[in-house]
């Protein structure tokens, strides 16, 4: 619940009056159920200036919000505020079945899970925590270790923690949960998580800006480093032999590092014999594809998140159909809520199997980012390291922007995490890459042409 301070009785009115005027341009524009579902939940905060902030129930609903209302929003706010008219969100994640202590700690922002140091941020996603992870016979010896550590870090046997598994299985969703914990347990503790590419792009500008010691001493002082995705370290020698270094440096102090990655350490062929030993230290713990209740669980308890109510038929027909991937299943289920509230289908059985098909043909589990990015920049012949540079060469922005919009048309990832594989851009960048390709498609046959190809390409190598 959002709490409002005693405020004077005309200002309190002048902000959900104004958020009032911008529904009613809102309601407008588009049905009844897209209002009812998407904009009605969204309450009204403060007005400063021409600056109106308003609450979001969930991050879910963030992305939702701004993949497919953003120019709507932004013409409303203008309409109803002026040309210097601006709209804020910011996110309360309204968590259940935690405990008093942990619902205190209810986060407005969609990047730090809780406060610690000034100026720092964990980068943990506050939506991933134990209470919401939902436990089965495939991940049992992970989940398990992963409530240990959290509770005695970098003082246990399983340091390092190294979990490994298929795409979509829950890795980032258990490692997360650890820092989460962590930090409820240990305020003070320094804890951060970011991808293996995030961690070698900020390396990069780093060596770039003459501060290679100040990123190395940064990350040696952390108290619980997290590292998602490891195998993108492989092929990255100056990136490796720093992480030894700040690996060696943890270790030797009892703090914790948390890993995850496709393959167990003795497959990561191409990466430092040193570094896969280390990997051994600890603990090594795999992660399984879902058995049918646990498939059954988890889309119940999704449902429940998105506020879709599904028959048990359903929810059986779904989670017999998807067997190997978790975020296929929170697709399906997404895939479903867009058409229930954009285009007012009753979720029967005939409509779940065409969604599933589509799921099943239109997202393919094994297509990477990393080869899209590969199969783009070698068609076009741009450099794949240019492709992340804040250079705005056309060759380099034509290839950047196709790679996005073939990340986000053939991957689960989110639009945050594709900017992140492009060099750290945010998601607002991504969005604008998407539109513009898209408007290109519409308008232009050779780029209609162009994308069909490499789209097509892309798959087939990926079978």
């Amino acid at each position: 619940m959002l709490n409002i301070l005693p405020i004077e009785e005309d200002v309190y009115t002048d902000f959900i009056g104004t958020w009032k005027e911008c529904l009613k341009v809102i309601k407008d524009n588009v049905s009844d159920l897209t209002y009812n579902t998407w904009f009605l939940p969204i309450k009204p905060v403060s007005l400063t200036g021409t600056i109106l902030t308003v609450q979001l129930p969930s991050q879910f609903f963030w992305e939702w919000i701004e993949e497919h209302f953003n120019t709507l929003i932004n013409r409303t706010i203008k309409e109803v505020l002026g040309e210097d008219g601006k709209l804020n969100f910011v996110i309360t994640e309204e968590k259940e079945e935690i405990d008093s202590r942990q619902s205190s700690q209810n986060t407005q922002s969609q990047r730090i899970a809780m406060p610690q140091k000034p100026e720092f941020s964990s980068n943990l996603n506050p939506r991933y925590t134990f209470e919401n992870f939902i436990k089965g016979e495939g991940n049992q010896l992970a989940s398990a270790a992963a409530k240990a550590i959290s509770e005695n870090p970098g003082t246990n046997s399983f340091n390092p923690f190294f979990i490994y598994g298929g795409v979509g299985l829950g890795k980032t969703h258990l490692i997360q949960a650890i820092g989460n914990k962590i930090l409820l347990e240990f305020p003070f503790k320094k804890v951060i998580y970011l991808s293996a590419d995030e961690f070698t792009v900020e390396f990069v500008d780093a060596i770039q800006s003459n501060k290679r010691n100040e990123f190395s001493n940064f990350y040696k002082n952390m108290d619980a480093l997290i590292i998602d995705d490891i195998q993108f370290l492989v092929g990255k020698e100056k990136t490796q032999d720093l992480f030894f270094h700040i690996f060696n440096n943890l270790h030797q102090s009892n703090k914790q590092i948390i890993l995850s990655s496709d393959r167990p350490p003795k497959d990561l062929k191409g990466l430092d014999d040193r570094l896969i030993s280390r990997f051994q230290w600890g603990l090594s713990a795999d992660i399984q594809p879902p058995d049918l209740e646990t498939r059954i669980a988890i889309l119940r308890r999704k449902s429940v998140d998105y506020g879709i109510s599904i028959s048990l038929e359903v929810i059986e027909y779904i989670a017999k159909s998807i067997t190997n991937n978790i975020r296929e299943l929170e697709g399906c289920l997404i895939k479903l809520l867009a058409n229930v509230s954009l285009n007012s289908r009753p979720i029967d059985i005939a409509f779940v199997k065409r969604t599933v098909q589509e799921i099943a043909t239109d997202r393919k589990v094994n297509i990477t980012i990393e080869h899209i990015t590969k199969t783009v920049c070698g068609y076009l012949k741009v450099d794949e390291n240019k492709i992340r540079d804040k250079t705005r060469k056309k060759e380099i922005v034509l290839a950047r922007q196709v790679a996005m919009y073939l990340s986000k048309k053939l991957t689960q990832n989110s639009l945050k995490s594709i900017g992140l594989h492009f060099g750290g851009r945010d998601h607002s960048t991504v969005i604008h890459a998407v539109s513009s390709i898209e408007e290109a498609i519409a308008t232009d046959k050779r780029m209609q042409d162009l994308c069909e190809m490499l789209q097509s390409q892309i798959e087939v190598n990926s079978l």
